[in-house]
């Protein structure tokens, strides 16, 4: 398995809670010391595991910003 790091710059939000205490958050993480970027998936409890997730850039949650704003409401 490739090794990798990342480091949790800044917790944005945390947008759902399961019953057994993981958590789908919205964080600003920088991954192989690189460009922090957003990012959004599911972490345990104690964040010693995660699931598969996404990583956008500024200028890519500035067009979903966008685009959701748009939108009329489900």
């Amino acid at each position: 398995m490739v090794e990798f790091k990342y480091e949790i710059i800044e917790t944005i939000a945390v947008l759902y809670e399961s019953p057994k205490g993981w958590t789908t958050e919205l964080n600003i993480i920088s991954w192989n010391d690189k460009e922090p970027k957003y990012d959004i998936r599911q972490w345990a409890p104690d964040r010693s595991k995660m699931g598969k997730g996404i990583s956008l850039s500024k200028e890519e949650v500035e067009f979903l910003k966008k685009a959701l704003n748009s939108r009329e409401e489900l």
